[in-house]
C-alpha cells in the first residue's frame, strides 16, 4: 500500500537550527548566533514563561477552560466576539482551518512569490489548487490590489501577506478593501500579520469590524501568531479572527484541544506583557536602521523583525557567514537565490551579523555586491 499521489508537494524548509549546524561543522552550539528563523531575541514573555511552570503540574487535564479564557482574552484585545477567534495550534493551524472550512475539491487559493510556502501546502493537502501572483524586487515588492488582481481568476481564497515574508513590505487597508470589493462574493481574502506588531499602521481586522471609517465585511480574515512578538514560537500558538458570519464553522473545522494547556496559559499571560513587546518591536526597528545603514549590499525596507539583503550570491554567503559563527537564511527557497534573510537581534547579534556579512562580501567578491547597497531613507 503506498500514500496518495503527493509529487505536486513541496516540503517546507525551515531555518537551520543552532544544533544541526554545529554537529554539521564538528563545533560547540555556543559559538553560533542563530538568525535564521525570525525567532524573539530576548526569548519569550517572562510573564508567559511563569505561566507555563505553574501550569506544568495541570497538563493531564484537557485545556477547555484555558482555550475559552484565552479566545476571550483576544477577542477583548481586537473588540470582536469570541466566536470571531479561531484559536489553533500555531499561524499554521489557522490556515488548515481556513481551508477546511472554505476549499471544495479542485478549488483554488492565490498567493503571493516568493512567500510563505505553507499556503500552497495546506491548500494541497486539503485538495485544492494554487496560483501565484508575483511580488517584484525591481518594484521592492511594493504590495498593492492591482497586481493581486491582475493574477486572480475567481480563487476561493486570495493570501495577503502584511508585513510580507520575506521581503518586509506592507500593503495599505485601502487596498485590501479595494481587493476585496473587486473580487466574487466567494472569495475569501485572507491577511496574514505574522509580523503584524512591528508593522507601523493598522490592522486589517478594522475591515471586519468597519472601524476606522470602513465599512463592515464579511469576505476579509486575518491571522495572528504568537510566535513572533510574544517570543512563544516553541509553544505552537496562533489564531484567525474571521467574520461573525464564519463563526459557527469552526467547531466543524478545528482539531479538538488544537491549543494546549500550556499554549493557552502562555499565551494568556503573554498577551498583557505589554513591556516585553514594546522591549521586541524597539529592538526589531533599531536592528533594522542599523542593517540598512550599515550592510554593504542593497537592504529593502521592512516592517517586519527581519530584512532581506541582496549579496549576489545567497548560497555561498550564507554558508560562508555560517562558518564564521552567524546563521541567516538563504532565500534560494523562496525563489531569491540572491538573497539573504537576517532577523534582527539583539544589539549585538544585530553588530555581529553586519561585521560578518560586510566580511564575507569582501572575501569572496561578489559582483556587484557593494554597488548594489541602497541609500537608508532619511
Amino acid at each position: 500500500m503506498q500514500p496518495r499521489d503527493l509529487s505536486d508537494h513541496v516540503a517546507y524548509e525551515a531555518g537551520r537550527g543552532i544544533e544541526e549546524v554545529a554537529r554539521e561543522l564538528d563545533r560547540d552550539p555556543s559559538e553560533f548566533v542563530k538568525l535564521a528563523s525570525n525567532e524573539n531575541p530576548h526569548g519569550p514573555s517572562p510573564a508567559a514563561t511563569e505561566a507555563i511552570r505553574e501550569t506544568a503540574s495541570s497538563v493531564s487535564s484537557y485545556p477547555k477552560a484555558a482555550h475559552a479564557d484565552l479566545v476571550a482574552a483576544i477577542a477583548d484585545r481586537w473588540a470582536v466576539e469570541p466566536a470571531q477567534v479561531w484559536l489553533a495550534n500555531g499561524g499554521d493551524g489557522a490556515i488548515d482551518y481556513l481551508h477546511r472550512a472554505t476549499l471544495e475539491p479542485g478549488e483554488s487559493i492565490l498567493v503571493p512569490t516568493p512567500g510563505f510556502a505553507y499556503y500552497g501546502m495546506s491548500a494541497r493537502f486539503h485538495h485544492g489548487d494554487v496560483a501565484e501572483y508575483p511580488l517584484s524586487r525591481d518594484d521592492d515588492f511594493a504590495q498593492d490590489a492591482d497586481r493581486v488582481l491582475e493574477a486572480y481568476d475567481g480563487e476561493r481564497i486570495v493570501w495577503l501577506t502584511s508585513p510580507h515574508n520575506p521581503s518586509g513590505s506592507t500593503i495599505p487597508l485601502s487596498e485590501i478593501e479595494r481587493l476585496a470589493e473587486e473580487t466574487a462574493d466567494e472569495t475569501l481574502v485572507v491577511v496574514d500579520e505574522a509580523y503584524g506588531e512591528f508593522a507601523d499602521r493598522e490592522s486589517a481586522v478594522a475591515l471586519l469590524e468597519g472601524r476606522d471609517g470602513f465599512d463592515a465585511r464579511d469576505d476579509v480574515a486575518v491571522l495572528r501568531t504568537f510566535s513572533k512578538a510574544y517570543g512563544l514560537a516553541g509553544i505552537r500558538l496562533g489564531y484567525a479572527v474571521v467574520p461573525e458570519a464564519w463563526a459557527d464553522a469552526y467547531t466543524r473545522v478545528n482539531t479538538p484541544f488544537a491549543a494546549s494547556e500550556l499554549a493557552c496559559r502562555a499565551g494568556l499571560a503573554a498577551i498583557d506583557d505589554d513591556e516585553h513587546v514594546d522591549l521586541t518591536v524597539e529592538t526589531a526597528r533599531e536592528a533594522r536602521e542599523h542593517m540598512r545603514e550599515a550592510i554593504d549590499a542593497r537592504v529593502w525596507p521592512s516592517e517586519g523583525n527581519f530584512v532581506l539583503a541582496d549579496v549576489g550570491d545567497a548560497t555561498a554567503v550564507a554558508e560562508a557567514m555560517q562558518r564564521r559563527g552567524v546563521i541567516v537564511r538563504d532565500c534560494s527557497s523562496f525563489g531569491l537565490p540572491g538573497c539573504i534573510r537576517i532577523t534582527c537581534g539583539t544589539q549585538s547579534e544585530t553588530e555581529l551579523a553586519v561585521e560578518t556579512l560586510n566580511a564575507v562580501l569582501e572575501e569572496l567578491d561578489l559582483d556587484g555586491a557593494s554597488a548594489q547597497r541602497e541609500v537608508p531613507d532619511t
